[in-house]
């Protein structure tokens, strides 16, 4: 069973930097597409940025020129690194990756920002 774990999330003030880390059990080198979705207090999980095997990225409009996807392969972590954060990204960020089929999802991080 692969395993995502997320780490890096907290409490931090409006204009500052979190770095959101998921590690994964298996090897994301063959990963079709890795990505981060958060849940905000009473609303639905929304994307925030996915990237694919090739390197694309997608952000959603939200969050771009703010945020940025990464992946190491050698580490098998995939990365969200989070600047001029704003209280609305207060949330639950969770992490996912998919092979052909099969998606596996973490628990999720908790990621406040206060005014």
């Amino acid at each position: 069973q692969v395993q995502l774990v997320e780490s890096g999330g907290g409490l931090v003030q409006a204009g500052g930097s979190l770095r959101l880390s998921c590690a994964v059990s298996g090897s994301i080198s063959r990963a079709n597409v890795m990505g981060w979705h958060r849940q905000a207090p009473g609303k639905q999980r929304e994307l925030v940025a996915t990237i694919a095997s090739g390197g694309i990225t997608n952000y959603a409009d939200s969050v771009k020129g703010r945020i940025t996807i990464s992946r190491d392969n050698a580490k098998n972590t995939l990365y969200l690194q989070m600047n001029s954060l704003k209280p609305e990204d207060t949330a639950v960020y969770y992490c996912y990756v998919k092979w052909g089929p099969y998606e596996y999802w973490g628990q999720g991080t908790q990621v406040t920002v206060s005014s």
